[in-house]
């Protein structure tokens, strides 16, 4: 029934509990409370603190970081990026390079076509560096052009671009100096006490969910370069707190202004709003707002999704 909050917890438990084929991790909140879990596993046990890898959830997360530096006036939003480039830069194009900003990178709305998609490097694999990743990815996933390189006019339509996020990841040690996985953890993880949370383990990391292939086989976990588009670990219970963080602005973290930013509209398709700043714009809510969040899918068996309304939690 409409409201019952307990009752749609325990339907989803017992969904999971029947259905689930491999490890499963559920955290449910209502007025930014977590009000129920569950878990469950085939293997080695899974908890509230099991990371998991949630494939392009991962940048819902990067977005965050990224707003850090905007609001620190260490970037300009709708800047061109090669102001804050150093290491690579836009190949020509037919299209101004100077109309890729960072906003646009984070809508999808900068023309890119690269149509990445990640598949990783298996462990022991040389995995490559960022500039060569964004010449030409050698984990293109099956169909994806690879190349990052603007093929539609910036700002003029919505076309998914996994290496944009990567160009986010290069803009973000070149404006910062640091590693991308050690800025993150300063900038986000540390001030939301996110300690289940990375964008680089070992495969020798505690409590890190086992994978499984479409058969029940168990799967390896794949490296990437692209860090920022695919690579978060991350566990239920750190992204309960990232949730509660939209609550109100968190000691160090971002401001209510900025949170807000991320939730307007920046990108449409059928004359409907669809996309944030990192953000996707699920249903609209009863005041004119959006459920937002990010879904995240990938081969072997990744699928995660975050889903909220930032008006009632």
């Amino acid at each position: 029934a409409p409201g019952d909050v307990a009752g749609f917890v325990r339907a989803a438990r017992a969904k999971l509990a029947s259905e689930a084929r491999g490890n499963y991790a559920y955290v449910q909140l209502a007025g930014w409370a977590v009000v129920g879990e569950g878990y469950g596993s085939r293997g080695l046990p899974v908890d509230r603190d099991t990371q998991f890898q949630v494939a392009s959830l991962s940048k819902f997360v990067t977005t965050l970081g990224v707003m850090r530096l905007a609001e620190q006036g260490r970037i300009d939003l709708d800047a061109p990026v090669s102001r804050y480039l150093k290491r690579w830069a836009l190949p020509p194009a037919k299209f101004s390079n100077d109309g890729v900003t960072v906003r646009r990178l984070m809508s999808h709305m900068a023309g890119l076509t690269d149509g990445l998609g990640y598949g990783g490097f298996k462990p022991g694999e040389p995995v490559q560096s960022l500039p060569e990743s964004l010449t030409h990815a050698s984990d293109a996933s099956p169909g994806a052009d690879g190349r990052v390189r603007v093929g539609i006019a910036p700002g003029t339509q919505w076309a998914y671009s996994g290496g944009g996020y990567t160009l986010l990841q290069l803009i973000v040690e070149d404006v910062t100096g640091l590693s991308f996985e050690d800025y993150m953890q300063e900038s986000v993880f540390l001030p939301l006490g996110m300690t289940r949370s990375s964008f680089v383990v070992s495969d020798d990391a505690l409590n890190l969910a086992e994978f499984f292939d479409e058969n029940g086989g168990r799967a390896i976990h794949y490296r990437f370069s692209a860090l920022a588009a695919a690579s978060l670990y991350t566990s239920a219970g750190d992204l309960a707190k990232l949730v509660q963080a939209h609550q109100g602005p968190a000691p160090g973290f971002l401001s209510a202004v900025s949170l807000r930013r991320m939730r307007e509209p920046e990108a449409s398709q059928f004359g409907l709003p669809i996309w944030g700043l990192g953000t996707v714009l699920y249903a609209p809510t009863r005041s004119g707002g959006f459920v937002t969040g990010h879904d995240g899918s990938n081969a072997p068996a990744i699928n995660t999704t975050l889903r909220f309304d930032p008006e009632t939690g």
